[in-house]
């Protein structure tokens, strides 16, 4: 099971990645998280130890000019567009109870190809995980897809889009849907999330009509209780895992 989750910023992409990261967990499935959201605080949602610590992927300089042979931050144009990255899950992601996560940092240059060393590395990384890895990866992506390349995207089991009752990620996932279609992707999947009525629930049906629904998960204030409490919200508030499970249900 690949998975990647995007949405504009703000809707609740992180959260949606940490319950299936979760549950997928607790079914004694190997999960590989991967943050490759530039804002990234995947490891705080997930309950990781000092994630303000972790030092993402694209920051570890001299392994980038280790595996592709460039120099970082100079104009010299040769570069391994496919360097060795079969061993980094092992070796530099972080791991906590059945969850292995990485912090990629800011992927540059999208599906319009690589322009230098560090982007090369990470698009060889995301597209090992993704096209040769066996295990349940789940992409925690920016409010955009085009940094997954055409062969990476492809292999993608799913592609979710989490929405708020509001217009602007009503919008962001129809633009999402045309850069899913430009990429070889043909369907996408949603996921309301902080729905406090049925009304919320009407809207988003209504405005994404002719979409694909996964679920709709609950506005709960515990959440927001959770974070400034630093606990993980799963432990925190187990209730919202409720309908977690049913998302993981359909995914399956």
């Amino acid at each position: 099971m690949k998975v990647a989750v995007t949405g504009k910023g703000g809707v609740g992409k992180t959260f949606l990645v940490a319950i299936l990261a979760k549950l997928f967990a607790e079914k004694e499935r190997e999960v590989f998280a991967i943050d490759a959201d530039p804002d990234a605080n995947l490891a705080l949602t997930l309950g990781f130890p000092d994630p303000s610590e972790i030092t993402p992927l694209v920051k570890m300089k001299e392994l980038i000019e280790e595996r592709t042979g460039g120099k970082i931050g100079t104009l010299n144009p040769y570069f391994k567009l496919n360097p060795k990255v079969d061993d980094i899950p092992d070796k530099y992601f972080l791991s906590r109870q059945g969850i292995n996560l990485a912090v990629m940092g800011s992927v540059r240059g999208g599906g319009a190809g690589c322009t230098c060393p560090e982007n090369a590395f990470l698009k060889a990384l995301l597209r090992h995980l993704v096209v040769e890895r066996k295990e349940v990866v789940i992409l925690d992506m920016e409010a955009g897809i085009e940094h997954l390349g055409r062969g990476t995207a492809e292999s993608v089991n799913r592609l979710i889009v989490v929405v708020e009752p509001g217009r602007s990620s009503i919008e962001t996932a129809c633009k999402i849907k045309d850069l899913a279609g430009e990429i070889g992707i043909p369907k996408i999947e949603i996921v309301g999330n902080k729905i406090r009525e049925n009304s919320d629930k009407k809207f988003i049906l209504d405005a994404l009509a002719g979409f694909d629904f996964l679920g709709f998960i609950p506005y709960n204030k515990k959440i927001n209780e959770a974070e400034l409490k630093n606990v993980p919200f799963f432990e925190y508030c187990p209730e919202i895992l409720k309908e977690g499970r049913r998302i993981l249900a359909k995914l399956e």
